[in-house]
């Protein structure tokens, strides 16, 4: 059997790839410090285990969910964006239940672009959003994000051309790869700049509780007038370890909520309601497990930049996200230098090609290992003698 042409139209599954030569790896008995992955390392909080426990004993909850899912999580979502952002979002027509984010970025094309269309990508930006270049059968430009820039796109170095036909625009701050940051003032001109070009904006805020040196990340939603442009996602994985209970919702634009919705009609029946109670009890009860959990990635990205500047590796601190963009040493390129770490090392990163074709000249390095474990990542790489 060969599969489809759209299935082999897909790009290769980076993180996959990845994963498996960290298998190999381990398979070989090698004591491999996973510095790759994007999976949160530390358990979910237990009153959120609890109010899924008590949920999956109702009966009520073992039915099929409701399509747009359960009500008490939709208002939980609207009454998150009150709380920590300000921003007033009807339950009923600006939210969308999500199976995780990831779903939402993927089938935000099918459900608002037709074939032939053009959306914006960020590059370096995450993989999977030409997955859903790929499935909705529609081109892409490329945003590129410089440190000079501080990992922002620059709307004014797009010719008229790409301008024009765009109909659609990712972003994603708190950034994956870069760890940059947005400010409101960006926010304000990403909606002028949709708004004079007829584009919709999506903005993946999945790192938005994750924020360093006292600056809480900035939501695209406060921006006045992004509602006429635009939505926003947000999933439960990063703020409370829940990556792998694919939980998230969408907010924003009522009209692209209408469009996400209906596409979700005819692809999915909502999540497991027990998960959405219990997904609903996170974002409404305390906020002490968000906070504690922020703080255990800056203390770890501190010892990450203390010792590669112990070391002599030039790199610059990440502003948010749990991630840090580094750059090779000078000779090798992303894939080299990530081969090297993992060969001679037991070190993975993530290459920074992996992310776009801007991306080359740097690794990706997660936050998601013990502060002890990044000092002796440390201590391996130094023995290599590349600074």
């Amino acid at each position: 059997m060969e599969f489809s042409k759209k299935l082999q139209q897909l790009p290769t599954q980076f993180f996959a790839a990845l994963a498996q030569k960290v298998n190999t790896a381990l398979e070989q008995g090698r004591d491999v410090i996973n510095l790759g992955q994007g999976n949160p390392d530390q358990p979910t909080p237990p009153h959120i285990i609890q109010a899924l426990q008590e949920a999956a004993e109702n009966p009520q909850h073992h039915k099929y969910s409701p399509f747009r899912g359960i009500a008490e999580l939709r208002q939980a979502a609207a009454d998150f964006y009150q709380r920590e952002y300000q921003v007033d979002i009807d339950p009923d027509t600006e939210v969308a239940i999500l199976g995780g984010t990831k779903i939402g970025l993927v089938e935000l094309p099918l459900a608002v672009l037709n074939p032939g269309d053009t959306m914006l990508l960020p590059d370096p930006g995450y993989p999977d959003y030409l997955s859903g270049a790929v499935l909705a059968d529609v081109n892409f430009e490329v945003m590129p994000l410089f440190a000079e820039n501080n990992f922002l796109p620059d709307y004014h170095a797009l010719s008229e051309e790409v301008k024009e036909k765009a109909k659609l625009l990712y972003l994603n701050y708190p950034n994956n790869p870069t760890g940059g940051t947005a400010t409101l003032e960006f926010f304000e001109e990403t909606v002028r700049f949709a708004k004079e070009h007829n584009i919709i904006v999506s903005h993946d805020f999945a790192y938005g509780a994750i924020g360093f040196d006292g600056n809480k990340p900035v939501s695209f939603l406060q921006t006045e007038g992004a509602k006429d442009v635009g939505i926003e996602m947000y999933t439960l994985s990063k703020t409370y370890n829940m990556a792998g209970w694919r939980i998230g919702f969408a907010v924003g634009n009522a009209d692209i909520i209408a469009a996400i919705n209906l596409i979700q009609d005819h692809l999915f029946c909502s999540q497991f309601p027990a998960v959405q109670q219990a997904a609903a009890v996170a974002l409404t009860a305390s906020q002490a497990c968000a906070d504690e959990l922020r703080a255990t990635y800056e203390r770890r990205r501190n010892v990450l930049i203390e010792e590669a500047h112990r070391i002599g590796w030039q790199v610059t601190a990440p502003k948010g996200s749990f991630f840090a963009w580094l750059p090779v040493p000078v000779g090798y390129t992303s894939e080299q230098f990530a081969d090297l770490l993992l060969d001679k090392a037991d070190i993975a990163v993530a290459a920074g090609n992996g992310f776009g074709q801007y991306g080359e000249g740097y690794v990706r390095v997660g936050l998601l290992v013990s502060e002890e474990r990044l000092r002796e990542a440390m201590a391996r790489i130094e023995q290599l003698q590349l600074f």
